[in-house]
């Protein structure tokens, strides 16, 4: 196994498939972390728990490993996929047991 986390199937697909679409993906995310005010480690944070509220599980593994990679906590995961439970309800816990299984990977 790699230190670096694999992007899901779907990404590394779009990676694949659509090189020029993904470049300008890219380019887009880069420009929108320098944008922020946020520190890296809540960024990913923030971001896991916007993962977990859309139902986006694919992509956690990958975003979990950088964010424990940047100082993030089991339980600074954990309060992150929950995040979203006032405004979308249970559903961000279908997320708890990806989330937990990449983290206790990584």
């Amino acid at each position: 196994m790699t230190d670096t986390p694999q992007a899901s199937n779907a990404f590394q697909t779009f990676m694949k498939e659509a090189p020029a679409h993904q470049q300008a993906w890219l380019d887009a995310v880069k420009k929108l972390g320098v944008a922020s005010a946020l520190d890296a480690k809540t960024a990913e944070l923030v971001y896991i728990g916007i993962l977990a509220a859309a139902r986006l599980e694919s992509g956690l593994p990958f975003h979990i490993a950088d964010a424990k990679r940047l100082g993030a906590t089991r339980d600074e995961v954990i309060s992150a996929v929950l995040a979203g439970l006032p405004a979308v309800g249970n559903a961000v816990i279908q997320a708890l047991p990806v989330a937990l299984a990449a983290y206790d990977r990584s």
